[in-house]
């Protein structure tokens, strides 16, 4: 059976900074109308920085739609969708977040965060070779850098205390890539 639905028509309810809302009509497999709340968004980056010690650098930071801080890696937006390359989004986030520089990228893939209505790809990285630099934030944003080793992050993500989709999916990524 193909499960293919096919957009009928599309309507912009909402265009923002960052995400784009879309109310579309879909013709469903059974030939049946259905309403369809889409939000776009230009993708982002998620690293994962790991030192010749093990230790990862994590950022701390309030997120507003959840009302709570969370423990989670380096991350950000791309600033031109699909225009950004990819590396370079992670390097800047990186850099802007926690100051840090790596000399060797691995790209573990990418994970989709919420499909059921957002198009939103997190491209995640293992970065290594680092080297401490100046941290530059965004005027807007908040955060502190927090280290820990590597194996105490497995058992956060294991464990719930670390539930960031992103975090929890690049680390099981590296756990598995490295063997640790």
């Amino acid at each position: 059976m193909d499960l293919t639905e096919r957009m009928v028509e599309s309507k912009t309810i909402f265009e923002g900074k960052i995400v784009r809302l879309t109310l579309d009509q879909a013709e469903l497999p059974n030939g049946t109308l259905a309403a369809r709340e889409v939000v776009y968004h230009p993708g982002g980056v998620a690293v994962l920085a790991l030192d010749e010690e093990n230790n990862v650098a994590l950022v701390r930071q309030f997120r507003y739609p959840i009302r709570r801080e969370l423990l989670e890696l380096p991350a950000g937006k791309l600033d031109h969708g699909a225009e950004e390359d990819r590396l370079l989004g992670a390097k800047r986030e990186l850099s802007e977040e926690t100051g840090l520089e790596a000399s060797e990228w691995t790209y573990l893939g990418y994970t989709l965060a919420s499909p059921g209505f957002c198009d939103e790809a997190l491209h995640m990285y293992l970065a290594r070779g680092l080297t401490q630099k100046e941290q530059h934030l965004d005027e807007d944003e908040f955060l502190n850098v927090v280290t820990m080793p590597f194996d105490q992050l497995v058992e956060q993500v294991m464990d719930g205390t670390i539930t960031d989709a992103k975090t929890v999916a690049t680390t099981l990524k590296v756990k598995v890539l490295l063997g640790l």
